[in-house]
């Protein structure tokens, strides 16, 4: 499997039924989107499934929330995981849901060591519900809170130590949430226990003028191609994901902006 893949979004499928050229080698499907179909969605991933590895990303496990687990969901989830056969499963480490009242939004938490014993035991609960090992992703932020006891790269650290859970690093959120909290986004990055991550995403930001937001609507920025170029070596052998969620422009621009991350990769192997 090549390293390059983006996102499986309806605005394509189009392009993708004409069975037109594709020169990414993979594509990631959120999850839910096709969870609850038995029509058109869930046929065109079966399409692309014959073609190309896909992964399913997750929005809504809502793995530090209140209500957990839904049984409801993971048998949705694992009847989709058996039909398309993902290489990875992944979601985000974050809650969106308290009392059954879905909030839309990937909201944070402290890093205490409170907190990670709970995130420890959730993810054990979800790795053996599945039988399979997930990846968990990094989310962007907009507060910290005052409780927090350690870095979030020393708390993503521990519970993937602790856990055995994989890590889906996202390099723009570590950059969003370095500028927004005021921390180095290399740090973060040098910390990173390498070995369990099994998955890089890069996607595009919004500067509001008083913080960064992550917003999937614009190429990738430069600061975040820079951090990507830096740590191309630990980079370079992981599947790497171009997310476009808003204001999505045709197949083609998207998968030039993807393909940026090849052409890093590879005059960073020159030098």
């Amino acid at each position: 499997m090549g390293h390059i893949g983006i996102g499986l979004r309806k605005e394509h499928y189009p392009y993708l039924k004409q069975e037109a050229p594709v020169r990414v080698s993979w594509f990631e499907a959120i999850t839910e989107n096709y969870m609850d179909s038995k029509g058109k969605p869930l046929a065109m991933l079966e399409k692309v499934r014959e073609n190309f590895p896909v992964a399913l990303h997750g929005v809504s496990l809502s793995i530090l929330g209140g209500t957990f687990p839904n049984p409801k969901y993971f048998e949705r989830w694992r009847e989709l995981i058996d039909r398309i056969q993902p290489f990875l499963v992944s979601d985000h480490l974050c809650w969106t849901e308290e009392g059954g009242n879905y909030l839309h939004d990937l909201l944070p938490f402290p890093f205490t060591k409170e907190f990670l014993d709970f995130a420890v035991e959730r993810v054990d609960r979800v790795q053996e519900i599945l039988g399979r090992k997930i990846l968990l992703e990094n989310v962007s932020t907009y507060l910290r809170f005052e409780q927090s006891e350690m870095q979030e790269w020393e708390f993503i650290r521990e519970l993937a130590l602790r856990s055995g859970c994989g890590l889906l690093l996202d390099i723009n959120n570590v950059y969003v949430n370095s500028m927004n909290h005021g921390f180095s986004a290399e740090e973060y990055l040098r910390s990173v226990p390498w070995d369990r991550v099994g998955q890089i995403h890069i996607a595009g930001h919004t500067d509001t003028g008083e913080f960064l937001f992550d917003t999937h609507s614009r190429p990738v920025a430069q600061e975040v191609w820079d951090l990507f170029s830096r740590f191309s070596s630990k980079i370079k052998d992981l599947p790497i994901l171009l997310e476009w969620d808003d204001d999505i422009p045709s197949f083609q621009e998207v998968e030039e902006e993807a393909l940026k991350a090849e052409a890093i990769l590879s005059k960073a192997a020159a030098l």
